[in-house]
């Protein structure tokens, strides 16, 4: 995990001075299995001090969680000991204006017995809190940067899916009528939570927090035909939902906390024929 701190497109015509793992506004997603092993270098390339945090390890946050100033690195390792999809972030204060900053990411471990799929996609919603600096990007873009008092009033300037507050609406997530979706999600925050809607669509299957509410159309205790319309995460919370498309056609997936949605937590799905 290289920092550097860069800026990076938010929303169209929008930069942000972003802090960056591995040069992007939210860093990479990570996927592995049950009892992986993950072994992780932090590399301190920024002006600040920068740390990790990883939701998915159960280890001591003595050394592994410790700030690095400028210059430095330090080796973050942990086994994945529970399934589901977690948080990690930079832990260091004021974790909130990292965070927005675009110091977060997931990391994704599979459940032991998961039913095939047809498509498979990762969503992390994160908000961010802007001012302009009165700046122009090299791009040409408007340079902001992310303000504490903005964070602190609470409203957030964009709400977003993988970093961008449009880019689902542009190039939207694909799947044939009759296939299987499996759509993993993130409540990043830093403290907005969310809640996952497709329109036109419903779950059969809805995985929260390291279990299922429901799979196939069965709930935990074995009655069957139900099925979701929401699933509800607050920050830092995550799960997946999966459904079938009967019909093709464009589907807006959303957060039902409209402000949110209207802030660009949105995204198209693009069902077609064949």
């Amino acid at each position: 995990m290289d920092v550097q701190e860069l800026n990076r497109e938010v929303a169209p015509g929008v930069d942000v001075k972003a802090w960056t793992f591995n040069g992007s506004y939210m860093g990479p997603i990570l996927h592995g299995k049950l009892g992986d092993v993950f072994e992780i270098t932090l590399e301190n390339n920024g002006s600040m001090g920068h740390s990790l945090d990883f939701h998915a390890g159960m280890v001591s946050p003595d050394n592994t969680m410790k700030t690095i100033a400028p210059g430095e690195k330090l080796v973050y390792r942990f086994e994945a000991t529970g399934t589901g999809i977690w948080l990690y972030h930079c832990s260091t204060t004021p974790m909130s204006l990292h965070m927005a900053s675009g110091m977060y990411g997931a990391v994704v471990i599979d459940p032991q017995d998961m039913d095939p799929v047809d498509h498979e996609y990762v969503l992390v919603q994160n908000e961010t809190y802007l001012s302009n600096t009165g700046q122009t990007a090299e791009n040409g873009n408007k340079l902001t940067e992310v303000s504490s008092e903005g964070i602190a009033a609470g409203t957030p300037t964009f709400t977003m899916f993988n970093g961008h507050a449009t880019q689902y609406i542009n190039q939207p997530l694909e799947a044939k009528k009759g296939e299987r979706v499996r759509i993993w999600l993130m409540a990043a925050g830093p403290s907005k939570g969310m809640s996952f809607h497709v329109v036109g669509s419903q779950f059969d299957t809805v995985y929260k927090e390291g279990g299922y509410l429901l799979r196939r159309g069965k709930d935990p205790y074995g009655v069957t035909g139900g099925h979701s319309q929401a699933l509800d995460l607050d920050s830092a919370q995550g799960g997946f939902v999966e459904m079938q498309f009967r019909e093709p056609g464009t589907y807006t997936f959303v957060n039902h906390r409209f402000a949110e949605m209207e802030r660009g937590a949105m995204g198209k799905i693009k069902v077609t024929d064949k």
